[in-house]
C-alpha cells in the first residue's frame, strides 16, 4: 500500500469517526465490549493491513468517544471479520459493530425492511463445536451463515446471538467509513426516536 492510499484511508476513517463522536444517540448502541470501526483496502490480507480504532469507541460524557488513535493492526476480531466478508464481496471495505438485545433486534428487523436492506441473524448455538476455539474458522462460518440466512446475499446488517462468554453484537457493512458512519448515525437516531415514541 502506497503512502497516498494510507493517507486517504486514515482521512476517511477519521472523518467517519468524527461523525460518530458527534452522534449522541449512538451512545445507547455501544456494547459492553465497546465498538470498533474498521477499514480495509482491497489488497488487505491480514489484520495488520486493516485500519481500526485503538482501544475501541466507548462513551464519555454521554457521547461516543474513541479511546485511542486510528492505526493499522489495532483490531483482531473485527479485522478478521471484515477480511472474511471481503472474500465474498471486495466492495465491502468498512464495518462497525454495535449492541444487540431483543429490543434492538426487533427494531433492526423493521428498520432493514423499511430501508429494503438485506438483513440476517446468525445463531451462535449452531456454530460447529470444532470451530468454537479457532477464531478464523468460527468467523468464516459466521460470514457463510449470515449470507445463507440472507438468502444468499451479503446482508447490510446482521447480528449474532450470544454464545457462552460472548456478548451478542450487530454488524453494519458498507463500502467506506463515511457511508458506514452516516448510516449508523441515521440508524441510531431512528432507534432513539422509536424508543421515545414507545414511552
Amino acid at each position: 500500500m502506497d503512502l497516498n492510499e494510507k493517507i486517504d484511508m486514515i482521512g476517511r476513517l477519521y472523518l467517519g469517526l468524527e461523525q460518530i463522536e458527534d452522534c449522541e444517540e449512538f451512545s445507547s448502541l455501544i456494547p459492553e465490549v465497546r465498538t470498533n470501526f474498521v477499514y480495509a483496502s482491497k489488497e488487505s490480507a491480514t489484520p495488520e493491513d486493516v485500519l481500526a480504532v485503538d482501544g475501541r469507541i466507548s462513551v464519555v460524557d454521554g457521547f461516543p468517544k474513541a479511546i485511542g488513535r486510528i492505526k493499522f493492526g489495532a483490531s483482531g476480531y473485527m479485522a478478521h471479520l471484515l477480511l472474511e466478508i471481503q472474500k465474498k464481496d471486495s466492495e465491502i471495505r468498512s464495518i462497525i459493530d454495535f449492541a444487540n438485545n431483543p429490543k434492538i433486534a426487533e427494531f433492526l428487523k423493521d428498520y432493514c425492511k423499511e430501508k429494503e436492506w438485506n438483513f440476517s441473524v446468525v445463531d451462535r448455538r449452531f456454530e460447529p463445536d470444532n470451530m468454537k476455539d479457532t477464531e478464523g474458522e468460527a468467523i468464516s462460518w459466521m460470514v457463510e451463515e449470515a449470507i445463507r440466512a440472507a438468502g444468499g446475499k451479503i446482508p447490510r446488517i446482521f447480528y449474532e446471538t450470544g454464545a457462552v462468554g460472548k456478548e451478542p453484537v450487530s454488524i453494519l457493512l458498507g463500502k467506506d467509513p463515511l457511508e458506514v458512519a452516516e448510516q449508523i448515525c441515521e440508524l441510531a437516531r431512528n432507534y432513539h426516536e422509536s424508543g421515545q415514541r414507545t414511552r
